[in-house]
């Protein structure tokens, strides 16, 4: 029996991991979406999967912590659960988890060691922990497509970004060790560096109006990159043909990186 195609989304409840559920389901990907959410937001990731569902696709969701290592081995033990079933593969594994600390590192409020382990360790190196947990339990096999997000800021500096920049830093160094460590398994990992995109992280971001303002401006396509904009090209590097694309750093942002 032909495996079924999955995708698991690291914070699929929304921005770039809900616009790439939605955008992979109508690609054929089945979703396992990994979120938290209070009762407050739970209606809209039950519209989720309901165009999921509307796509002819499966949707099954975690509301649990990402970042928690007892609720990441029961994910998986679920999906491999899944599998034994209906015999499937994930073939994209998609880490958005965009939870941390924006404070300057020294001064009035400077940032904590707490704050900065957090931040590391959500927006960095959980995406290590995810890949082992799926690799080592073959629940993602030859084919297998890894991406995580990041941003420009990994190598620019701005108030307070300190402890986000350096996470991003750190992901990106880690997408490049995944790399070279999968592709005796033929899975390819790449990092994927949005334009300035307004999603619910970034609009916390100090002075992101302003920062909005200049990306405008500076985009020879004279907008924002929009949460569409990526998923559409995940979709894309998704494909099988691309097998020789994996260590990398993938600019998505209609040239706005260029511009000076």
């Amino acid at each position: 029996m032909e495996k079924q195609l999955w995708a698991l989304i690291l914070g699929a409840s929304s921005g770039f991991g809900e616009a790439t559920s939605l955008e992979l389901s109508k690609l054929g990907y089945n979703i396992f979406g990994v979120h938290l959410d209070r009762r407050a937001t739970l209606p809209h990731v039950e519209e989720i999967v309901r165009q999921i569902r509307q796509a002819g696709r499966e949707a099954v969701f975690f509301n649990v912590n990402a970042s928690d290592p007892q609720k990441r081995k029961d994910v998986a033990a679920s999906i491999g659960a899944q599998f034994q079933k209906t015999p499937g593969t994930i073939r994209v594994l998609l880490h958005t988890l965009a939870f941390g600390t924006l404070q300057p590192f020294v001064g009035e409020g400077a940032v904590t060691q707490a704050q900065m382990d957090m931040t590391s360790d959500v927006m960095g190196h959980s995406l290590i922990y995810w890949v082992q947990e799926v690799v080592h339990a073959g629940l993602m096999e030859q084919g297998g497509r890894i991406y995580t997000m990041t941003s420009s800021g990994g190598t620019r500096v701005m108030p307070s970004y300190g402890p986000v920049s350096g996470a991003k830093a750190l992901v990106e160094s880690h997408i490049r060790q995944l790399a070279m460590e999968l592709a005796p398994r033929g899975i390819t990992a790449n990092a994927i560096r949005a334009g300035v995109t307004e999603t619910p992280s970034s609009k916390k971001i100090p002075g992101y109006d302003q920062i909005a303002a200049a990306a405008v401006a500076r985009n020879p396509h004279g907008r924002l990159t929009t949460t569409q904009d990526v998923a559409k090209a995940i979709g894309v590097l998704a494909h099988p043909n691309t097998y020789w694309i994996t260590g990398n750093v993938i600019g998505v942002d209609g040239g706005e990186d260029i511009i000076g």
